[in-house]
């Protein structure tokens, strides 16, 4: 079984807090009456819809997309179901996961249940962070448009970038039950960025 857990891109997608300037804006350029063919263009920021944060995101100077190595990306996941959390993930939660190191694990959680854009959205906490960071995972997945929300000084954020570690934002998990599965994840290669739109599905591992 193939799932598709990335967030289709159109103009009236859910984005970020509702704000404006994160939705895409698609322009036709030419049609078929003028130009005998038909083109577009689309404008969008780099955090829209699935996407992956890189080091540079909060670290001045830090890393960017140039230094993705998309092997990291392809690999095997270990996707936990989170969604009967109200609030953040807590440090409580995460110490029951089977989590080792070089792990890349998805949160599943209530966020992968709304189409609309959710103020309460379920979170990565700083302490859960801060012990993924010092297992020595690869990288982590959410479901919701952020991974952190309402910490002053991005300390998620800044916990994981710091040591490397990759950030998957905006994943669709509504479909995906609990367990390891091998994800293919292609960003698309725009050098130097530090942030990148992804198209990712997850295969069962019996495939």
């Amino acid at each position: 079984m193939l799932y598709d857990v990335s967030m289709p891109i159109e103009e009236n997608m859910q984005v970020y807090k509702n704000l404006q300037q994160k939705k895409p804006r698609i322009t036709q350029v030419a049609n078929f009456k003028t130009n005998g063919f038909y083109e577009s263009e689309i404008a969008m920021n780099l955090h829209t819809g699935t996407h992956i944060d890189y080091p540079l995101h909060m670290i001045e100077n830090g890393n960017d997309s140039s230094y993705e190595v998309l092997t990291d990306l392809i690999t095997d996941v270990k996707v936990f179901d989170l969604s009967y959390l109200t609030d953040s993930i807590d440090l409580n939660t995460v110490k029951k996961l089977d989590i080792k190191e070089n792990d890349f694990i998805l949160f599943k959680t209530k966020n992968s249940f709304s189409e609309e854009f959710l103020n309460d959205f379920t979170y990565l906490g700083s302490d859960s962070a801060k012990y993924l960071r010092d297992k020595k995972i690869k990288g982590v997945g959410i479901d919701g448009l952020g991974i952190e929300r309402s910490q002053t000084g991005h300390p998620t954020h800044l916990a994981l970038l710091d040591n490397d570690i990759y950030i998957i934002e905006g994943l669709r998990l509504k479909a995906v039950k609990q367990g390891v599965y091998k994800m293919i994840c292609l960003p698309l290669k725009i050098i130097g960025v530090e942030a990148a739109l992804a198209r990712i599905v997850l295969l069962d591992k019996q495939i």
